[in-house]
Formats: C-alpha cells, sequence, structure tokens
C-alpha cells in the first residue's frame, strides 16, 4: 500500500475495537508476568485470549514471524522471538501485540518492569512512556510528521538516551503497516501534514546509551548496539483536529499492575 489509507468514522471504530483488545491482551500478560514465567508461556497465553474474542494474532506469520507476540527483553529493542527465557526480577520486558478483529488491526506495546528495576532502567521506562505522550499530543490535524518525531527526539536526548532510527511507526488499520512511516525523531514543520481520517502507530523505541542497534540473523530480533537496556511503549492513534484520538489505552494494564502491587 504506497499511499495513506484514509479511514471513514466507522472504519475508525473498528479499530478501536481492534486496539481494546490489544490493549486487554496486554492486560492478560500483565497479570502473569514476573519472576519465572518464560516468554512463550506469555506468548501461549496471548494467542488463546485474542482467538477467544473472535480475533487473529496478526503478528503470527506476518512476513513469517513465527509468534503471536512479539517480546523482547533487556538489551532487546523490539521483533524478539518468545521462548524459553526465564523472566527474572530486574528485567525489563518489552510486549508487542497485534490483533486482526473484523478485517482491522490494533496494535500496541507495554514495556513491563519486573520487581525492583535499577535507576537507569525505571528512569528509561518513564521516559519513555513521556516521549510517547508527548507525541500524541502533537498527533492533530495540521501537525506534521516531523514534529511527532521531534517530539519524541527532543525529550529522548534531553534526558540522555538514543533515540533508535532504524525501526519507525507507521499508519494502521486495513494492514498492520501502512504509510505514512512514523519516526521517532525529526524535525519541526517537516514531512507530510496530519489529517482526520489518518490512523498511525506511534511507537518510541528508546535505547539507555547508544541509538545504535544490530539485527540478529534470525531476520528479526534487534538489540541495542552496546547491550545497555530499551524501552519501547506503543499506541494505535487516530488523527483528530484538537487533540488526537488514542484507540489503544494502557489503563487496563495499569489497574492489574495496580492490584498485583
Amino acid at each position: 500500500m504506497s499511499k495513506i489509507y484514509y479511514k471513514s468514522k466507522e472504519e475508525v471504530e473498528l479499530i478501536r475495537e481492534s486496539s481494546l483488545l490489544v490493549s486487554k491482551t496486554l492486560a492478560e500478560v500483565a497479570k502473569v508476568i514476573g519472576p519465572g514465567v518464560t516468554t512463550q508461556e506469555l506468548n501461549d497465553l496471548a494467542e488463546t485470549f485474542i482467538r477467544d474474542h473472535g480475533a487473529i494474532p496478526a503478528f503470527l506469520n506476518y512476513n513469517g514471524f513465527p509468534y503471536s507476540l512479539c517480546i523482547s527483553p533487556n538489551e532487546q529493542v523490539v521483533h524478539g522471538f518468545p521462548g524459553d527465557y526465564i523472566i527474572k526480577e530486574g528485567d525489563l520486558i518489552s510486549v508487542d501485540c497485534g490483533v486482526i478483529k473484523n478485517n482491522f488491526f490494533g496494535d500496541s506495546a507495554y514495556t513491563f518492569s519486573i520487581g525492583e528495576v535499577d535507576a537507569e532502567r525505571k528512569k528509561l521506562v518513564d521516559v519513555t512512556q513521556e516521549c510517547l505522550k508527548l507525541a500524541i499530543e502533537k498527533a492533530v490535524v495540521g501537525s506534521r510528521i516531523g514534529d511527532v518525531g521531534y517530539a519524541v527526539q527532543a525529550y529522548a536526548e534531553a534526558n540522555g538516551f538514543g533515540v533508535v532510527r532504524e525501526l519507525v511507526g507507521h499508519g494502521v488499520g486495513v494492514k498492520l503497516h501502512e504509510k505514512p512511516e512514523v519516526p521517532n525523531y525529526g524535525r519541526r514543520g517537516s514531512g507530510i501534514k496530519l489529517e482526520e481520517g489518518m490512523v498511525i502507530a506511534i511507537e518510541p523505541m528508546i535505547n539507555a546509551g547508544t541509538a545504535g542497534v544490530k539485527f540478529w540473523s534470525d531476520g528479526w530480533t534487534v538489540t541495542s548496539k552496546d547491550n545497555k537496556p530499551s524501552a519501547h511503549f506503543e499506541h494505535t492513534v487516530a488523527i483528530k483536529k484538537g487533540s488526537a484520538d488514542v484507540l489503544s489505552t494502557f489503563s487496563f494494564i495499569e489497574e492489574v499492575l495496580k492490584e498485583k502491587k
């Protein structure tokens, strides 16, 4: 799909339904994630939950990706394979999820702090989540893609962190990845103008150290070049006048994590 697909109000509501199922799936992950759990267990739980709700895991077999979730511990930035990795206290675990429901896609990601994490990791998670919030504030009619990217870059770099450049956010809804690309860096006032009907996935990927990344030979897994931790948060967002319409939510996850304390 080389051109931007503008969604009708009805289509935005269907994308919202898919995005909220992603959010609820991530909340199911939140219920069980913790020391001693394998990343494969989280993947299997999510796949079952998605299918039980009349949807299909969007990542499974996407361009050959063999799992329903991307699970990326610590220095893994994105696209990590679930497997026999046993989660431990102090880990950062980024979980990215997508679903297809009624032929529309939703996409969201959340980085979980496992138990007590060190100060650097806590700051990284807080800054990355704030980067997402600041970017969403710019995702309105009349802004440009560069304004969204600049919001992420300026805040992350002001806090001494590296902004991944090789991977970007994207349009979403009819396909998992559509135009336009949504970089996490940019110049204010540059790039295409945001218009009503666009739906984009904004997803800051921020490294504790250098911005550089390494691509694994599995064709998917991406790690920070210096092996320092990375964090990743993502929302599916519809462009509106005045303020963005965030179609996914972290509120289900936050409720679960509050109850677990």
